[in-house]
């Protein structure tokens, strides 16, 4: 069974989206939560905590009400830009 992480889109006062990553496995608490600034970050700390269960992840997405709609898709650019990057460098490798 995959473990579910929340992946809950964030803004800061001056307009800066962050992604908070909480692994729903564990207690809800301050300790428990990732602050990830870019989709590298993102994608690293991802990775690192669905080791922890056999790389069997599922992300459950979301955001907070004072996030904008462009910052919403700013997010799902540089992800699915993120994304082709991996897939050709696997071609690459193949």
């Amino acid at each position: 069974m995959a473990v579910i992480i929340e992946s809950v889109i964030k803004s800061n006062p001056i307009g800066r989206w962050y992604i908070e990553l909480f692994d729903t496995m564990k207690d809800d608490n301050p300790e428990n939560r990732v602050i990830c600034l870019d989709i590298f970050e993102y994608a690293e700390k991802v990775e690192l905590m669905g080791a922890e269960y056999g790389g069997d992840v599922e992300i459950a997405w979301s955001s907070e009400d004072n996030v904008t709609p462009e910052q919403i898709n700013e997010v799902r650019q540089q992800m699915m830009a993120y994304e082709a990057e991996q897939q050709a460098n696997l071609e690459q490798e193949n």
